[in-house]
């Protein structure tokens, strides 16, 4: 598919459409929105396996194991928004913008428009995007005291367990291998290894950024609760 061209425009397009529509009608207490959502970030993965099973062509490896950021992110997005449970809000939000929305933005695909890959690919990254951004516009979702080191140690522990799978069955989860094929921010990075250390200060950055929005209401450093209300959702 050609990065930036006018599928891709248009794609990411209809889906901040289908973002703005679904926040709208969450904001005035519909339950359609977060039911259609979570339903579909949970049903994602299986669709794509269906998918790959009629292609004439091997896939690699790592297609056939949900151990990418973005398998997982889907995961903590559906069930995130049906259970409200803190951690996997906060790990949507984190890594549903901080990541996922990379690759709305340089897309990692070699289908162009209408490959059933074309649509399971902006399907599974549009909705957990979508999820991460319902949470606190629509929901009111606030993390909780403490979620900057929270959401760093488990940035660290995906790392270190996509890095061990990587090395023990040559795949290339969270392109901690190798950099993605098409044009991407990595590039800018330098070379392997170099670049997966500015890999992880990038996405330290990008989520303090994301988080300091609650830092009016909540203490985003730590969770002792001085000065703040640590009960919300």
């Amino acid at each position: 598919m050609p990065l930036f061209g006018t599928v891709h425009g248009v794609t990411v397009i209809v889906i901040a459409l289908v973002a703005g529509i679904c926040i709208r009608e969450g904001r005035r207490g519909l339950v359609w929105p977060r039911a259609t959502l979570a339903f579909v970030c949970l049903s994602v993965f299986p669709l794509n396996q269906l998918v790959l099973a009629g292609v004439d062509f091997e896939p690699p490896l790592e297609n056939f194991i949900p151990c990418h950021l973005c398998d997982i992110a889907a995961l903590t997005a559906g069930f995130g928004i049906l259970t409200r449970k803190p951690l996997l809000c906060e790990l949507t939000y984190c890594w549903g913008l901080a990541g996922t929305m990379q690759g709305l933005i340089t897309p990692n695909l070699a289908f162009n428009f209408p490959h059933p890959l074309f649509w399971t690919f902006f399907i599974q990254h549009g909705v957990i995007v979508i999820v991460a951004l319902y949470l606190p516009l629509a929901m009111n979702w606030k993390p909780r005291d403490g979620v900057v080191p929270r959401v760093i140690l488990w940035n660290q522990i995906y790392f270190i367990t996509a890095f061990t799978v990587n090395t023990i069955l040559g795949t290339n989860f969270g392109f901690l291998a190798r950099k993605p094929d098409v044009a991407s921010l990595l590039d800018q990075l330098g070379d392997w290894p170099i670049y997966l250390f500015w890999l992880q200060l990038l996405a330290i950055l990008l989520m303090i950024l994301l988080l300091l929005p609650f830092r009016g209401s909540i203490n985003i450093w730590r969770s002792d609760g001085i000065g703040v209300n640590p009960k919300h959702e």
